[in-house]
């Protein structure tokens, strides 16, 4: 099936979640998007955004990856499709006819949401549900308001289409000292955070492997028309 709506560019966060991206891609002929590896976290994807030729007037972005659920409503591997996302009190919504398109072509399987966007990383259960009560937020993630907040000076359409990887019940490891500056990922303070709590790197693996499988999936249902399996 053709780029259907058409979207011009995926951001999706370097790694896993990229790679996800691009096997449910991989097969697809015809018109298929750019898709571009992103950095974590709010400071260097701004940076990386202001560095690229991404401002194209009038094209459209969808902003793939994983995140972090703050309801006991949403649980690992549930697709989300973000309405909007909050930062520090500010609210920025996605665009709306682009994020109705979506939802038509996922609609059984996805669920609208709130985001908020964290400049860290939220790992404890304890904060999550505190910060989706008092933020009536359902998702957190690190780049969405950084994102729309670019794009929408360059008049670019921005939908976000996310997949859960850790529910709000349970801790998952502090990997905050393993983020690096740039938005890469070191591996030996990764490596030291989860050997510090084996039980929540456990959770955080399978939960990880669970969302970007889904990941895979949900990319190549967009572009084939495949069911989820």
């Amino acid at each position: 099936m053709p780029n259907f709506l058409p979207i011009n560019t995926i951001l999706v966060p370097q790694g896993a979640e990229y790679k996800a991206v691009c096997r449910g891609l991989s097969g697809v002929t015809g018109s298929i998007p750019k898709v571009a590896a992103i950095p974590v976290g709010m400071k260097p994807l701004l940076k990386y955004l202001h560095q690229g030729q991404f401002l194209v007037p009038k094209s459209r972005v969808l902003i793939m990856g994983i995140c972090g659920s703050l309801s006991d409503r949403y649980t690992v591997g549930d697709i989300v499709l973000y309405q909007d996302c909050i930062y520090q009190g500010k609210r920025l919504e996605c665009d709306r006819t682009f994020t109705t398109q979506l939802h038509s072509r996922v609609s059984e399987k996805v669920s609208l949401v709130k985001s908020l966007t964290s400049d860290r990383m939220i790992w404890s259960a304890a904060e999550k549900l505190h910060l989706g009560e008092t933020l009536a937020a359902d998702v957190v993630d690190m780049e969405g308001f950084t994102a729309l907040e670019f794009f929408n000076v360059g008049g670019v359409a921005v939908a976000m289409l996310r997949v859960v990887s850790d529910d709000c019940q349970h801790d998952i490891p502090d990997l905050t000292s393993a983020i690096n500056s740039d938005g890469s990922l070191n591996s030996f303070p990764l490596a030291m955070a989860m050997l510090r709590q084996p039980l929540a790197a456990t959770r955080l693996i399978r939960g990880s492997l669970t969302a970007l499988k889904v990941l895979e999936q949900v990319t190549n249902m967009l572009f084939f028309g495949n069911r989820l399996k």
